[in-house]
C-alpha cells in the first residue's frame, strides 16, 4: 500500500457538491493506493504507522492529541510513468481488491482511538485541504523505510 500523507489544518472530501467527509480540527489527510500485492495485515500495518507518526507540531503524533484522520483512496498513487506521457493504471490493484483495504485500513484506525472521516471510494471526489507546515509523508509498505 502507498500512502501520501499531509498535515494539514482543515480538509474535506466531496461528491457532486456534497461533502461526504472532513476534519472537524486540524489533523491528517490520508490518501491511500493499494497495489495488487497488499493485503489485511499491510492495512493493519500502514494504520499503526500514521496513527504513531511523529509529524505534528511540537513533534506529536495523532495518538498522542487524538488528531482527527480523513482517509481518501487514490489509485493513482500507484501510476506507472515509465514510458511515454500518460500514465498507466495496471499497477493498482482493482477496486474489488482495494475498496476492502482502504475500509481495513480506515477501520484499524479507528481501532487505534482515532476519528475519521472518508472519501468515497471509486467516486470522482473534490479534495480540498490547508495544508500545514508543508508536511507531507510518503510511505510505501513495500519499501519501509
Amino acid at each position: 500500500m502507498r500512502a501520501v500523507i499531509t498535515r494539514v489544518l482543515s480538509a474535506s472530501v466531496s461528491v457532486g457538491g456534497e461533502v461526504v467527509g472532513e476534519l472537524p480540527r486540524p489533523g491528517l489527510l490520508v490518501l491511500v493506493g493499494v497495489g495488487h500485492d497488499d493485503d489485511a495485515a499491510a492495512a493493519t500495518s500502514l494504520a499503526a504507522k500514521i496513527w504513531g507518526l511523529r509529524i505534528l507540531r511540537d513533534e506529536v503524533s495523532a495518538s498522542d492529541v487524538d488528531a482527527p484522520i480523513l482517509v481518501v483512496s487514490q489509485f493513482t498513487l500507484f501510476a506507472s510513468t515509465r514510458k511515454g506521457r500518460r500514465p498507466g493504471w495496471s499497477k493498482a490493484a482493482p477496486g474489488v481488491v482495494s475498496e476492502p483495504l482502504v475500509e481495513a485500513l480506515a477501520t484499524e484506525l479507528e481501532r487505534l482511538g482515532a476519528t475519521v472521516g472518508r472519501g468515497r471510494f471509486g467516486a470522482d471526489m473534490q479534495v480540498t485541504s490547508v495544508n500545514d507546515g508543508p508536511v507531507t509523508i510518503l510511505i510505501d509498505t513495500d519499501h519501509w523505510e
